[in-house]
């Protein structure tokens, strides 16, 4: 698909709640999966979370900052060149740091929390 109809199409949603990064050297991929993490990545430095910040405060999980999910709603082939790099320039125009997750069906940013809603108007731009 077009980058400009990709973009053209991408329909952002924001999600409720907030989001936080963990990490231990100590776990493994597995561990905590009570906590009900949104994604997982096993480094070498040890397993990263991405979770709710009601789930990372339960469980006196440490993090640092706190953000807001974006879901980008079209359906993206992972093979798409220059999708994730137009959200992340977009972002970073405007001084917003974004943390994409590409899955099957749709990239996923997560934003700063206190400009969550700028990031969806900004993203929202490329509808019009």
């Amino acid at each position: 698909m077009d980058l400009n109809k990709l973009l053209a199409l991408m329909q952002p949603v924001l999600l409720d709640g907030e989001y936080v990064f963990c990490s231990s050297p100590s776990l493994v991929y597995g561990d905590l999966d009570e906590l009900q993490p949104i994604a997982s990545y096993q480094e070498q430095e040890g397993l990263s979370l991405l979770l709710s910040k009601t789930a990372a405060d339960s469980a006196s999980l440490s993090y640092n900052s706190v953000f807001c999910g974006i879901t980008l709603s079209v359906h993206s082939s992972l093979d798409a060149v220059g999708f994730t790099a137009a959200v992340v320039n977009k972002l970073a125009s405007n001084s917003i740091s974004a943390n994409v997750i590409a899955a099957h069906y749709h990239d996923h940013v997560f934003v700063p929390a206190d400009k969550a809603k700028l990031a969806l108007a900004l993203l929202r731009e490329f509808e019009g």
